[in-house]
């Protein structure tokens, strides 16, 4: 056990945790580091940066999209979705720019644009 502590070395006195330390005791003072966030990594818009989204925003068209992900309508004004199938979508003026109006055969209803893959 000796030999195992000298090549480990000796544990910081100062590194030991006591739970029974009242808040007013003065401690050895701690930094923590802090990374600089970048500009250039700020979060993620929700709209989907693909060109095919702004195109079918301006025109009036229906175009075809590959569901990504499973979704499950929050009310009757949603389509529910199950990934990797096919559906038409088209823009409506006034309508949220994160949604479009999905159809699936007879059924009709909003739909998230980012569980959505356009389709050329």
């Amino acid at each position: 056990m000796v030999d195992l502590q000298k090549q480990l070395g000796s544990f910081p006195s100062t590194f030991s945790s006591n739970n029974n330390q009242s808040p007013s005791r003065s401690g050895p003072s701690v930094s923590v580091p802090t990374i600089p966030v970048s500009a250039s990594l700020s979060a993620p818009s929700n709209s989907m940066s693909s060109p095919g989204f702004n195109e079918l925003r301006a025109s009036s068209g229906s175009r075809k999209a590959r569901v990504l992900y499973d979704y499950d309508a929050a009310g009757s004004s949603e389509l529910s979705l199950l990934a990797d199938e096919v559906i038409t979508v088209c823009s409506v003026p006034g309508m949220d720019s994160d949604w479009l109006m999905g159809e699936r055969g007879n059924q009709k209803g909003k739909v998230p644009i980012t569980y959505l893959e356009l389709l050329n």
